[in-house]
């Protein structure tokens, strides 16, 4: 697993840790490198777990990503949005989430930490290799969060959704994951991602100075392996007059 560490130009000094798509595998290794980073707060844009809509975030299979948000708590405050593999997420999962200690951000928003951060909901159906088929996200969600006032932090699991929504927008700093750092990187390039097809754009990064994208913290394309593309853990750091 890799370390990435990224500068911002922003009205304030703050680190924040970008942690995404764990997908319910081992996470020993990241949760040690995001507490001897010491963030601030810690951003978690989606896929974390599986299925949340109709399965308990404490079943057997989702346990190791709970126990991972969890975890989290004791090291920063932290804010979780729902990804694709999420599927939407039950009541019962809201309060056991809240009980941890956990913000979601569901298409929601808040002020806190001097942010004003929001979650965009994955839109569902997802169809994973037909991105037209699928609905596009909240966008009057993505308005409201917007038009507030201060430095807006957005954590939006699809990149893709950043040059057809978000780009537009006033939105300071988006942070992302989904795409698995192309799963394959063969010279310099990230191969193929959901949503954006061959050669993606917006797979791994910092683009335009405000969209971050995080490789990703496991391997779940089997049997294809990760290949030039290690796991990562994303460290922002928010420093005033820094570019």
């Amino acid at each position: 697993m890799r370390s990435t560490h990224y500068t911002v130009n922003a009205p304030l000094n703050l680190n924040i840790a970008l942690v995404s798509d764990l997908h319910c595998y081992p996470y020993k290794e990241v949760l040690e490198r995001v507490g001897e980073e010491k963030p601030d707060i810690i951003a978690v844009p989606g896929d974390i777990m599986e299925n949340t809509a109709n399965h308990s975030v404490t079943a057997p299979f989702n346990q190791p990503g709970f126990a991972f948000l969890s975890a989290l708590t004791a090291i920063a405050p932290v804010y979780y949005s729902i990804g694709n593999h999420e599927g939407g997420m039950s009541e019962e999962n809201r309060t056991l989430l809240k009980e941890a200690g956990i913000t979601l951000l569901d298409n929601a928003f808040l002020h806190a930490h001097g942010l004003c951060i929001g979650g965009l909901t994955s839109p569902l159906p997802y169809e994973k290799h037909h991105a037209e088929k699928t609905p596009s996200p909240n966008l009057e969600f993505l308005s409201r969060f917007a038009n507030e006032q201060g430095f807006h932090l957005l954590l939006s699991h699809h990149p893709e959704h950043y040059p057809a929504y978000i780009r537009s927008t006033g939105v300071e700093l988006i942070v992302s994951g989904h795409a698995h750092g192309g799963q394959w990187r063969i010279f310099g390039k990230d191969i193929y991602a959901p949503g954006q097809g061959l050669f993606p754009k917006y797979a791994s990064g910092m683009h335009e100075n405000r969209l971050i994208v995080g490789r990703g913290l496991a391997n779940t394309v089997f049997p294809i392996p990760r290949l030039g593309n290690p796991t990562e853990a994303v460290f922002i750091h928010l420093r005033r007059g820094e570019s």
